[in-house]
């Protein structure tokens, strides 16, 4: 039995160009230089850049379209006069002119430069090595993680050798080769351990009776010193608070990560383009949006002729159509496109401007205690947009402030209210936690329970676990592991 019945449906969803507006906004400045470069290699109809003509040919904006019968179909899904009056006064053309150039910040900063691996290889043409221990040698170089340390057992290398490279060696041909490694700068790099990579480190100074004790200490009492357990260290090793006291300094100064310079093992330093530029002018905040992120965009002369061409022929082929169906395409993604870049410009000023205002007593004075409660909600709804678009813009965008560049995202924050009742930024509170335990007396540093008091006499009521959660955040340790001599 047939059954018939209708049913109304609502629904919602995004447009081609909403996606594809989506997309650029979250892009940060590279990145969208690279997706505006690809969409220009792409789409033949899109050009960068003034046009090389002061006078834009604009004839052919009142002419009528010649009505064809054989070109009916065609001429009734293309409005040739639409695309040939398209971008008749292009934005370029209505930009004052008294300003110079040098106020849209345009530098594009390159990164120089090796590799990590690149440059410990480079090393080892300093020494004498047989084919095959240079082949070790660049292995071993090739393993070194993003903080220097090559954290593979012996034998696992050897099977690797044997297996990847087609080399048959011993762990005793290796040991000799990890010792070269050691040698290559920056000093530690190569180690298996944080306690080699220090006494690598050592080993290189010059000699002194506090170096030979550092030494002494870091190779038999490793353990006690790493948990602060100085008591013991003093008993054990007879020696002076004041000369253990130079060890802890010498070795602070020490570096753990000596891979760490480099913000990759095999890829060079990247650069941090900020999106936005806040300055202090005359006791006001002024926000400008980088000039890199808002690019020069007009449809190609070029295909504008052709639909002047197609429009003056007096017969009209099969192929023609096709091609003006073609000019068709590429024009309406070229005008999406100019479209999608004109509304993520408006929309990061939009809401970069409404952050700079609701954190306004920050910008001013770079006091991170100035920092108020903010969450992507409250921008959203002074901005009349979805919270998700604020995210977009907040995750991956950076902000050149007098007091550094900073991620943007790094602005919001929860709210608590302090024992005044008023609400109050977790951020202060983590600014106040490390301003506390900087201050402390480092003989007898505060533990979680004490900073907790602390904390709740200065009106932030919050329990010991919070308070270790921060620390943790803010990358503090324990009250055991700040202990000093």
């Amino acid at each position: 039995m047939l059954k018939q019945q209708l049913n109304l449906k609502l629904s919602q969803k995004l447009s081609p160009q909403q996606i594809q507006l989506m997309k650029l906004i979250q892009l940060p400045t590279q990145a969208f230089e690279q997706r505006v470069k690809q969409e220009l290699e792409d789409n033949p109809a899109l050009d960068s850049g003034k046009e090389d003509q002061d006078n834009f040919d604009d004839e052919f904006k009142n002419e009528e379209v010649e009505s064809d019968s054989e070109i009916i179909e065609t001429d009734s899904e293309i409005d040739v006069d639409e695309y040939l009056s398209d971008d008749e006064i292009p934005d370029y053309r209505t930009q004052a002119n008294n300003y110079s150039k040098d106020d849209d910040e345009k530098t594009i900063p390159y990164a120089s430069g090796v590799s990590f691996s690149q440059y410990l290889k480079t090393q080892l043409q300093s020494f004498r090595l047989s084919e095959e221990e240079k082949q070790i040698a660049e292995f071993l170089v090739g393993s070194v993680d993003e903080s220097g340390y090559i954290r593979r057992e012996t034998i696992e290398i050897v099977d690797d050798l044997a297996f990847t490279q087609n080399i048959y060696t011993d762990e005793e041909t290796v040991e000799k080769i990890f010792q070269i490694v050691h040698k290559l700068d920056p000093a530690g790099v190569g180690a298996r351990s944080l306690q080699e990579c220090l006494l690598i480190q050592l080993k290189r100074k010059t000699p002194t009776q506090s170096t030979a004790l550092s030494i002494k200490i870091i190779e038999e009492a490793f353990e006690q010193f790493s948990k602060r357990h100085y008591q013991k260290l003093l008993s054990k090793f007879s020696i002076s608070e004041d000369e253990l006291r130079d060890v802890i300094d010498e070795i602070s100064h020490l570096n753990p990560k000596p891979g760490g310079s480099y913000a990759g093992n095999n890829r060079i330093v990247e650069h941090v383009v900020p999106d936005f530029t806040i300055k202090i002018k005359d006791g006001e905040l002024q926000l400008s949006l980088n000039g890199r992120n808002a690019p020069t965009m007009h449809v190609s002369r070029e295909y504008s002729n052709m639909l002047k061409g197609y429009k003056e022929t007096d017969k009209k082929t099969k192929k023609q159509k096709d091609a003006v169906m073609f000019i068709k395409q590429k024009l309406d993604a070229a005008k999406w496109f100019i479209e999608a870049i004109r509304q993520r410009q408006e929309t990061l000023f939009v809401t970069m401007n409404a952050i700079m205002h609701h954190q306004y007593e920050y910008f001013m004075t770079g006091d991170e205690r100035d920092l108020k409660p903010m969450i992507l909600k409250d921008i959203a709804d002074k901005i009349g947009m979805d919270v998700s678009t604020v995210s977009r813009v907040a995750n991956s965008k950076y902000v050149d402030t007098p007091y550094g560049t900073k991620l943007i995202k790094e602005f919001f924050s929860e709210s608590m209210t302090n024992s005044e009742g008023e609400e109050v930024s977790t951020l202060e509170i983590k600014k106040i936690l490390q301003i506390t335990i900087e201050k402390e007396d480092k003989k007898k540093p505060l533990t979680d329970e004490k900073l907790a008091k602390i904390l709740k006499d200065k009106g932030y009521p919050i329990a010991r676990r919070t308070v270790a959660k921060y620390r943790e955040q803010l990358d503090i340790p324990v009250a055991r592991l700040r202990k000093e001599i």
